[in-house]
C-alpha cells in the first residue's frame, strides 16, 4: 500500500516515514503543498495524510482539488488545527478522518487500516471489457472463464485495469508492479505483457490493453 504524506516539519515526517514502513507500507514525502498535490495527482497512492499548514497550498487547497480527481481515495488531516470548526471545514472539503496533534502513532495507524479496508471492500472486484479481476480471491475471468496467471501477471492487470483509460508509464509500472525505483531496464513489462495478451487469448479485435510507443500501455474499453 502506497500512502502520500504531505507535511512540512522533518521530525513529524520522519517519525511517521519510519513507523509507517515498519508496517510495510511505502512511504512518500511532499515538504509543501505545491508539490504535494502534484504528487498526489499523478502518483498512484492508496491514502493521503495532509498537514493543513504546509508552504505554498494549505491541505485544504490540496484535498478540494485531488477530490475532484479521485473521488475514492482516503485523505486523513493530521494537523495542530483543532477546532470543531476547523475539523468540520476538513471533513465537508472531502477528507475522510481528522486527527489532531499530538497525537499516538497507534490510534493513526488503525485509522488508516480503516480507511483501506473500507476501500478495498468497496472496489476488490476490477472489469475491462469481458475481464474480472477479483483482488480478494485472487482470480481472473475472461467470459467467465478462469485465467491463471502468475503472481505478477496478476499484479500488473491489476494495475492497468485500475488505471482504466489513463496511459501508464514505463517508469511507473516498473515502479508500482515490481517495486524498482532506480534505473531499471523496463522491457520485461514487454514480456509480461505479451504473456497477458496470450493467457487472455486478446484477437486483434480485442485490443483492451494498447502499446503507446515510446510511453508505455493503457487499458481501454472498445
Amino acid at each position: 500500500m502506497n500512502i502520500l504524506i504531505v507535511e512540512d516539519e522533518p521530525g513529524i515526517y520522519n517519525f511517521l516515514k519510519q513507523g509507517l514502513e515498519e508496517e510495510s507500507f511505502q512511504v512518500k514525502i511532499a515538504e509543501d503543498g505545491k508539490k504535494g498535490l502534484t504528487m498526489a495527482l499523478t502518483g498512484d497512492f492508496d491514502l493521503l495524510l495532509l498537514d493543513w499548514m504546509v508552504p505554498g497550498l494549505s491541505g485544504i487547497e490540496i484535498c478540494r482539488t485531488f477530490r475532484k480527481e479521485y473521488k475514492d481515495t482516503p485523505i486523513i488531516f493530521l494537523t495542530a488545527k483543532d477546532t470543531l470548526e476547523e475539523t468540520v471545514f476538513a471533513l465537508q472539503a472531502g477528507a475522510n478522518d481528522y486527527i489532531k496533534k499530538p497525537f499516538h502513532f497507534e490510534e493513526l495507524l488503525e485509522r488508516i487500516k480503516v480507511q483501506l479496508r473500507s476501500k478495498s471492500g468497496e472496489h476488490d472486484t476490477f472489469s475491462l471489457g469481458p475481464i474480472v479481476l477479483n483482488t480478494t480471491t485472487h482470480q481472473v475471468f475472461k467470459n467467465e472463464k478462469e485465467i491463471a496467471l502468475t503472481p505478477k501477471e496478476f499484479d500488473l492487470l491489476h494495475y492497468l485495469i485500475k488505471n482504466k483509460e489513463k496511459v501508464c508509464k514505463r517508469t511507473r509500472i516498473i515502479e508500482q508492479v515490481w517495486d524498482i525505483h532506480f534505473s531499471y531496464n523496463t522491457s520485461v513489462i514487454d514480456v509480461y505483457i505479451n504473456s497477458l495478451r496470450k493467457k487472455l487469448e486478446l484477437t486483434d479485435q480485442e485490443y483492451y490493453i494498447q502499446t503507446i510507443r515510446g510511453i508505455g500501455y493503457v487499458a481501454k474499453e472498445l
